[in-house]
């Protein structure tokens, strides 16, 4: 359980989270991330999109902070990217996204993965990652290439033996509002009843502590 923690230790990281939410359900319901990411940033940081694919995100991001610098780290080299690799990084962020990206990683790695995201944000930088809601079974086995399944309490104790204050947790479900309304208000007790949530991904925001 990497280098630092050990497996005792991780219980009672997660331990801590379940005295903030004692259940899968406790967690609230964020229909849109984009609002989230908004809240979190200020014109002028830096930010580092992890696994950003087309980097898409660049231009929706500086329509709202004009001065915002976007760089992007993807293994993926048929596209542009700023990084190919964690090892190439050289400096540090304000915030880093992490979005659908640890579960295609082994549990060594994607821990490696956070460590190294603590490395490189400021003190007092975010990071905010999703992963697909283990409560969704569906989510997650529909992609051959996942490798690891994070129940949203491993995961939140995970980011804490990296260091990390956990801000705020949420499982995403954006949908057509009728279906949405239909899901969050008319079906939950079903799903409670059943033990499967309809909630696609659980979405956390870590702060690295200090100024």
């Amino acid at each position: 359980m990497g280098e630092s923690t050990s497996w005792s230790r991780l219980f009672e990281y997660r331990g801590q989270i379940h005295e903030k939410y004692p259940d899968i359900w406790d967690l609230k319901i964020l229909r849109k991330r984009f609002p989230l990411m908004l809240r979190n940033l200020r014109d002028g940081e830096k930010v580092l999109d992890i696994g950003a694919s087309n980097r898409n995100l660049q231009d929706r991001l500086r329509r709202h902070f004009p001065r915002l610098i976007y760089k992007s780290m993807d293994i993926d080299r048929e596209q542009f990217h700023d990084f190919y690799s964690l090892e190439e990084i050289q400096e540090h962020f304000d915030v880093i996204f992490l979005f659908e990206v640890i579960e295609h990683l082994d549990l060594e790695e994607g821990i490696g993965l956070l460590k190294r995201a603590y490395e490189l944000l400021t003190p007092g930088g975010r990071l905010i990652l999703t992963t697909p809601n283990v409560f969704n079974p569906n989510r997650f086995w529909r992609d051959a290439t996942h490798r690891v399944a994070y129940c949203y309490d491993e995961l939140g104790g995970i980011l804490l033996a990296q260091g990390f204050h956990i801000k705020e947790m949420y499982r995403t479900y954006s949908d057509a509002y009728h279906r949405y309304l239909l899901r969050v208000y008319v079906m939950a007790p079903l799903h409670r009843y059943l033990g499967i949530d309809f909630a696609k991904s659980i979405l956390a925001v870590a702060e690295k502590q200090g100024r």
